[in-house]
């Protein structure tokens, strides 16, 4: 299945990926990037920009700062997860904090949501 995008977003999307969050580069270069299935950063899908997004697994994976937790934020992530999971997607979130504090435990969480998704479809694609 193809997602849906809003073009608009691609030159934002490029902006968030040169200018990320220590948190983003720390989970995107110290593991996703190397990991056995594909991830992509700042991934338009329709007019959002998800943080990281693994197709084979129907998986969004967000970093959330402090933004996030206002009133306003989480609104806004309510609103946006309703749409994303209309792509029949995933989405799992963790906080600046978890990736600061506990990042072999996010690690392991990411590899098993990925693995059990993967279990679940038929094998390893």
């Amino acid at each position: 299945m193809s997602l849906d995008y809003n073009p608009k977003n691609i030159t934002l999307a490029k902006n968030l990926r040169k200018n990320a969050t220590p948190q983003e580069n720390h989970l995107w270069y110290d593991f996703l990037s190397k990991y056995e299935i594909r991830f992509q950063r700042q991934k338009t899908i329709d007019n959002f920009i998800a943080d990281f997004y693994c197709h084979k697994a129907k998986l969004i994976i967000e970093i959330d700062g402090s933004q996030h937790y206002t009133e306003e934020g989480k609104q806004n992530d309510e609103f946006r997860t309703e749409i994303l999971k209309g792509y029949d997607l995933k989405i799992i979130r963790f906080t600046n904090r978890q990736i600061d504090t506990n990042f072999r435990g996010v690690c392991k969480y990411i590899d098993s949501v990925v693995k059990a998704f993967l279990r679940e479809e038929g094998g390893t694609r």
